[in-house]
């Protein structure tokens, strides 16, 4: 038994050849998929640094720190 074939449970390992896609289609499919992904993070991560209100969290401080007085 080949150390480099199998998992520490036994199992078999699929290789990376055996996983990549084999027709032109599914590649350009694959590929299609991950940049919609990647542009859907990016975008999410762009409006929220744009969107970002840094003070909106300061009425909760203000009431965990009350609270935090009130039980000590």
């Amino acid at each position: 038994m080949e150390r480099t074939g199998f998992e520490p449970f036994g199992e078999q390992l699929v290789s990376a050849t055996e996983v990549q896609p084999k027709s032109r289609a599914s590649k350009l499919l694959l590929r299609a998929g991950t940049t919609l992904f990647w542009s859907l993070v990016a975008g999410i991560v762009l409006a929220r640094a744009a969107f970002f209100e840094p003070g909106i969290y300061d009425g909760f401080s203000r009431m965990a720190s009350l609270a935090k007085n009130l039980i000590f």
